[in-house]
């Protein structure tokens, strides 16, 4: 068998663009990964398009750098995860020039190229990487476009060898011919309520809540602005001092972290008495990823889908990878568990032997001095005793050592300092050592009021610990040990941050605001879009029909998109070309005289039996000009080498032609 004939090279305005392509539908990726490993391969992305611009690279320096780029993804993202696929792929897509010279080269980079616009989507669908990846998209195609160009001999009129405006207007067209299709299968193609399978985990987690809470280890959180959750009221608010979004609750402690006790997620919620009329509101929940969830106060009733454990801390059915809506109810507690069983009580006061022996020993000093009383006197005075110890002694600060061994005594006894995890851990391990049974719960705490569109947004840097301690007759009650430091003691807490204000004399509050609504709004109207919306759409329009009227609405619409996509092509673009316009008005010159051209037959074979079947020399003459006219056309379109001028010669020739 013969060897294949080789792709012609590059030429250097198809080298320009396959680059240049690829380079844009790798900056939205590179933009999720972490930012040490972005930065670097975006500058072994550069150096290869600087070291092979002329030549590949040798096979050895290829491979040299793949491995060491293996390495670094591997170091950077330990473990199997999405993200880490997603490194790999970067990683051989900014290899991949150097071994780009020739026009199959080329398609192959940009068609491997378009993997990542599409992988950045596992990673992140803000407003910003759609954007992106769109214009990866048409430069893509650009290129292709150019490739074909170069294939086919067509000279470049443009020196930079850059696109021009008709090519890029006729990328544009082709996405509006496929928009209304797309439009259509997003809005009305029955969706399943469920995913069939869910995406894989990231191998490095964004910050965000965790099911369990070890001293120091919500520091980066702390100091994250992006958005957790956006919450819309329907009636009154509650007050600032009353905006505690619970989370999950931790029981076990083992001297280093505190876990939720599973057995207790199987159990139904325990009984909770409302203080007063509660609050009814919208949860819109970032990704997560997991199960957690929040909640304002005390949850009194949860959606379809979430459910709340003993200790009602709200928990989803399924994790969370995509945009959330939650309709919830919640109400301040007047008792909360008001009986304890004797197994629970058990539970909220076990402590892990060998740890924190200064602790124990003043729990134990507390709890002499302040004798037992059925009624919780006792202990309630206790745990006002450690609040008014830490308003007079301790200091807020972020700046804390590791834990070691006995943190609950370093922190109470040497350091007195740290933050909520710092003294809500203490708290609770304090009042265990006193014979109160305690509990710490994670979540939220405050949130900031966007006057556009008025709802509360919630944070990530307003992440939050606080304790709750059992008292006869009311049940669990909160106490927040962080908010009872001094306010003079508070060195750098960021929990009263303004958003958008710098100082005092920068306040870009309003491009906050507004870039948050419009954030909001993408959320509301795509990311959050999901089975339920669409059954709401439904409703919106008149039909109830479930899913038989969706089918029979998307029929319709992919019906319309269709029809838009025949008119489109029919007007065609290569009508565009005066060569072909000229050609087809020869053909309907024949059809006329019913020997016209069948859809299926190529020009020349259509020449050819026209010419096969002439009947008298004057026709006989005019098809052989025809033959002639057909083998024209055809060098001029598909060969090589055609100048202008032949082209307009043979241009001027169809159209004086007459059969």
């Amino acid at each position: 068998m013969a060897d294949p004939k080789p792709s012609p090279p590059l030429t250097s305005a198809g080298r320009l663009q396959v680059r240049l392509a690829a380079a844009a539908c790798l900056l939205p990726l590179l933009l999720q990964l972490p930012p040490t490993l972005g930065i670097g391969i975006a500058a072994m992305a550069v150096l290869v398009l600087a070291a092979s611009w002329r030549k590949p690279l040798p096979g050895g320096v290829r491979i040299a750098l793949l491995l060491g780029g293996m390495v670094a993804v591997v170091f950077n993202l330990p473990g199997v995860g999405r993200d880490t696929a997603s490194a790999l792929l970067a990683l051989m897509i900014a290899i991949k020039p150097a071994e780009t010279v020739s026009l199959r080269d080329g398609r192959s980079l940009v068609g491997f190229a378009l993997f990542a616009p599409f992988a950045t989507f596992l990673l992140d669908q803000a407003p910003t990487s759609l954007l992106l990846s769109l214009a990866a998209v048409m430069l893509a195609l650009l290129a292709l476009q150019r490739l074909a160009a170069d294939e086919s001999g067509i000279e470049d009129a443009r020196p930079s060898g850059l696109p021009t405006f008709a090519s890029a207007a006729s990328v544009l067209r082709l996405f509006s011919l496929g928009l209304p299709l797309a439009l259509a299968v997003f809005w009305l193609f029955p969706r399943l309520p469920t995913p069939l399978w869910g995406l894989p985990q990231r191998t490095a987690g964004t910050p965000g809540l965790s099911d369990s809470m070890t001293p120091g280890g919500m520091s980066e959180m702390l100091l994250d602005d992006s958005p957790a959750a956006r919450v819309q009221f329907f009636g009154p608010p509650p007050k600032p001092e009353q905006m505690y979004w619970r989370g999950p609750v931790l029981w076990d402690f083992d001297g280093r972290s505190w876990k939720p006790a599973r057995t207790l997620e199987a159990f139904p919620p325990a009984p909770m008495q409302p203080s007063e009329a509660g609050w009814r509101y919208r949860l819109e929940l970032e990704p997560t990823e997991d199960r957690l969830l929040i909640a304002l106060d005390v949850p009194t009733q949860l959606p379809a889908g979430a459910h709340m454990g003993l200790d009602r801390a709200p928990m989803a059915d399924q994790a969370q990878y995509n945009i959330s809506r939650w309709m919830m109810e919640s109400a301040p507690a007047r008792a909360f568990e008001p009986q304890l069983s004797p197994w629970l009580r058990r539970h909220a006061l076990a402590l892990p032997p060998g740890f924190n022996p200064r602790t124990l020993a003043l729990g134990k000093q507390w709890r002499q001095d302040a004798g037992r009383d059925p009624n919780g006197v006792a202990d309630l005075a206790i745990a006002q005793r450690a609040m008014a110890m830490i308003q007079r002694d301790f200091a807020y600060t972020l700046n804390v050592p590791l834990p070691g061994h006995d943190e609950v005594d370093d922190f109470l006894f040497d350091r007195k300092q740290g933050y909520c995890e710092h003294f809500s851990s203490a708290f609770v391990v304090l009042m265990r050592a006193a014979g109160i049974p305690a509990r710490v719960v994670t979540g939220y705490a405050g949130a900031y009021r966007n006057p556009i569109g008025d709802y509360w947004l919630i944070r990530r840097s307003d992440a939050h610990a606080w304790a709750e301690i059992w008292l006869p007759h009311r049940g669990w009650v909160r106490f927040d040990p962080t908010a009872a430091v001094a306010p003079e003691r508070i060195y750098d807490t960021i929990a009263d941050r303004q958003p958008g204000r710098f100082g005092a004399f920068v306040d870009l509050a309003p491009i906050f605001n507004a870039s948050d609504w419009l954030r909001r709004g993408w959320n509301d109207m795509l990311l959050g879009f999901n089975a339920q919306r669409q059954r709401n759409l439904l409703d919106a329009l008149g039909l109830h029909g479930g899913t038989r009227s969706l089918i029979l609405l998307f029929a319709f619409a992919t019906l319309l998109a269709m029809s838009w996509m025949a008119w489109i092509t029919a007007r065609g673009e290569r009508e565009r070309d005066p060569l072909l316009r000229a050609w087809h008005a020869l053909e309907r010159r024949y059809r006329k005289l019913e020997r016209g051209r069948a859809p299926h037959e190529p020009a020349l074979a259509w020449a050819m039996r026209i010419t096969a079947s002439r009947d008298d020399r004057a026709t006989a003459q005019g098809d052989d000009a025809l033959v002639t006219l057909a083998r024209r056309l055809e060098r001029a379109r598909y060969a090589p080498g055609i100048d202008d001028a032949e082209r307009q010669r043979l241009i001027a020739d169809l159209r004086r032609h007459r059969p």
